[in-house]
């Protein structure tokens, strides 16, 4: 049985192996099981090569082996081309012989029905039973240019002489690393490594890049994602390279999905499965970028603006003034402020004979195209404390003169402050000059907006969730409201009084702690949603109204939910806000703990008027929520309305979140709907509670 593998004896076996077999390759290069060998050899890759094939004793014009049982020693890295039928087996070999990795090709698993979800069992069995790391199913390779190493299959790695990079790609799909690598030759972009995870079967994207945090040439990664599943490892990933000041930039399909299947809460249906895995990516300082181009783009922009900083600020300087137009208009598309030059600094660039214009944007025109415009421009505007990131905008003298404009950014480059550059036309000598000085640059405006957007959106990671206890059972449980208010007492969630009443009472009942007019509402953990059974009556004036509408609540339920189990009426006192929101809690499956707050009443699942961000937050955090849902402004004192309690609110807010932080009470999702703000100084109430326990 192999011994479970470390970080650095991971990446080793995926990424540096002394040795591999190819199970399965074919003599014909031109078949997909034919290229790996072809490539292994033609890139120098040093280690021993040992082609498998029972039906061949030569493969390619090499001496093919029976069976890896038959070779000299036990290969450090497996690629498995047979088909799927032999997949299940050949992974066992390798297990009793003590292979460390395996990648294997063939699909046919998860996707393919019930035949194929037992292969896939089989393989993830084995995995945890014999320490043997798996690679795929559906994967089509791993490689490192590093080393020479193309043990893959995908046809766009027929390319020569890949560049040599800083950064590793891990991608869900095996396509996307060829097109990323054909892509970055064109830029003169290269990679540090390029892995296909596949179905994620054993080995995942987060516990593959962790593995490689250690590694002094791989400064950075890029993710192609099809879905956040194994988010814990993903995470953990994610909060380590950030501790290791190594960015990291990820494109997620899924933007266009429908909203999350809803639990019987609001929230899911609310929060809806793209806009949680945008929270996700925030929370955890990933930059997520919407467009591919910027995939390749993002990482010198990424690595010039640490975390810490989180810079919101940019000025523009530029030679053609409807290049700059483009990006201004894509970068207020996208909520970046851009920031004109001060009096101050206008004053400097008049003092410099510079032209200083007054307006968004510093347009040098056909001046700009002077070496001593641009660099005299540039040094006064990176010096200027009004800008966190400049951006330096070229026109046509990038592709016919690169070194008039284009010069003085490559000189700059090294200012404390960071600047970036795009360049209007195709202009493929200028922006090979700008990647290789390390310089951040940008062919289109979409992709320029996107990079510096998703760069400034990252967020300090917070505290990590406490994952919920071992035992905890699939099956979950609803909480009655009276129920759910003991878990808010907990946790310090502030809620209206309330007094219990049971429909089999006949004596007189006791007064209540409180005075009228109160809202009565049955009380049954299997009636979540009691407005939808007739289950609230509001207004009540006095103790023979509250009587008779306990009457009216009973008949009620005959009517509309007859055998569901309700013993008890819930009275609260009548209350009013200023407002109203939506607080919601729950543990995504993939993402983990997350807390929403979210416009209330009508507007809650109508205009989608919320925040989100992964739990637990602190009080700080929370305020900026608060700030983030529109519903909201009025609240701040706009044109003289009364200031609803907001602190009140963003300490609410973050108290629901660190439910994330306390497992032993297995809530799973919580939503407290409405939760009423009262007047500034005045506190919030919640009105009503929801709660799932596992």
């Amino acid at each position: 049985m192999n011994q479970p593998s470390t970080g650095a004896a991971l990446a080793s076996a995926l990424l540096n192996p002394t040795s591999v077999a190819l199970v399965g390759v074919s003599d014909d290069t031109s078949k997909t099981s034919g290229r790996p060998l072809q490539y292994l050899r033609r890139s120098g890759f040093a280690g021993a090569i040992y082609p498998i094939n029972p039906n061949r004793t030569t493969v390619q014009g090499e001496r093919a082996w029976a069976s890896l049982a038959a070779l000299p020693e036990v290969p450090e890295h497996v690629f498995v081309l047979s088909p799927t039928s032999s997949v299940v087996e050949t992974a066992r070999e390798c297990a009793r012989l003590g292979v460390k990795a395996i990648t294997v090709l063939a699909s046919g698993f998860s996707e393919a029905g019930a035949e194929g979800l037992a292969r896939e069992q089989a393989l993830r069995d084995l995995c945890a039973a014999s320490g043997l790391r798996l690679l795929g199913p559906s994967s089509l390779g791993v490689v490192n240019p590093r080393n020479g190493l193309m043990l893959t299959a995908n046809a766009a790695f027929a390319e020569p002489d890949l560049p040599v990079g800083k950064v590793l790609v891990a991608s869900h799909s095996g396509s996307m690393i060829g097109s990323l690598v054909s892509r970055g030759k064109a830029r003169g972009v290269g990679f540090a490594g390029l892995v296909s995870v596949g179905n994620e079967v054993d080995l995942s994207i987060g516990e593959i890049c962790m593995a490689t945090l250690d590694d002094p040439d791989i400064e950075g990664y890029l993710l192609f994602l099809e879905s956040l599943r194994h988010g814990a490892e993903l995470q953990a990933f994610a909060r380590a390279a950030r501790r290791a000041g190594k960015p990291v930039i990820a494109y997620k399909l899924g933007r266009s999905a429908a909203a999350a299947e809803m639990a019987t809460t609001h929230t899911g249906a609310i929060a809806g499965e793209d806009d949680i895995a945008d929270a996700f990516f925030k929370d955890l300082g990933i930059a997520r970028v919407g467009i591919l181009e910027a995939l390749l783009e993002t990482f010198p922009l990424a690595r010039r603006i640490p975390l810490e900083s989180a810079p919101k600020r940019v000025g523009v300087v530029t030679t053609t003034g409807g290049g700059a137009a483009m990006a201004v208009d894509q970068l207020g598309v996208r909520d970046v402020v851009v920031e004109p030059p001060s009096a101050q600094t206008l004053a400097l660039l008049d003092q410099a004979g510079l032209p200083c214009t007054p307006g968004r944007v510093l347009d040098l025109t056909l001046a700009g195209t002077k070496y001593e415009t641009m660099k005299a421009a540039l040094d006064i505007l990176l010096a200027a404390p009004e800008f966190d990131l400049v951006l330096a905008v070229v026109g046509s003298s990038a592709r016919f003169q690169p070194h008039l404009a284009v010069k003085p950014i490559i000189e700059c480059a090294r200012h404390a402050k960071p600047l970036a550059a795009m360049l209007v036309p195709d202009a493929p000598e200028a922006l090979a000059s700008l990647t290789a000085a390390g310089v951040p640059c940008f062919r289109t405006p979409e992709a320029c907006a996107d990079a510096i957007a998703a760069v400034f959106a990252r967020r300090q990671p917070g505290p990590p969730a406490q994952a919920l206890p071992a035992d905890t059972p699939d099956q979950v449980r609803t909480l009655s409201e009276a129920q759910a208010y003991g878990i808010l007492d907990q946790i310090g969630v502030p809620h209206a009084p309330a007094a219990l009443r049971r429909f089999d009472d006949t004596g007189t009942p006791a007064p209540l702690p409180f005075g009228f007019p109160v809202v009565a509402k049955v009380c049954s953990a299997e009636i979540p949603h009691k407005t939808e059974v007739g289950g609230v009556l509001l207004n009540l004036q006095d103790e023979q109204a509250l009587a008779a509408a306990m009457t009216t609540l009973r008949q009620h339920l005959d009517d509309k939910a007859p055998g569901v189990a309700c013993d008890e009426v819930l009275v609260q006192p009548m209350q009013k806000g200023l407002g109203e929101v939506l607080v919601g809690y729950r543990v995504d499956p993939e993402a983990g703990p997350i807390i929403m707050l979210a416009a209330g009443g009508i507007w809650a699942e109508i205009a989608k008027d919320r925040s989100i961000r992964l739990a637990p937050v602190t009080v700080e955090t929370a305020r900026e929520m608060v700030t983030e849902v529109n519903a909201l402004k009025p609240l701040t004192g706009l044109r003289g309305k009364p200031r609803g309690d907001l602190e009140a609110l963003a300490r609410t807010v973050s108290a629901l979140s660190q439910l994330a932080l306390q497992p032993a009470l297995r809530v799973v999702e919580a939503e407290v709907n409405p939760l009423l703000i009262l007047p500034e100084g005045q506190g919030v109430t919640a009105v009503d509670a929801l709660i799932y326990q596992a």
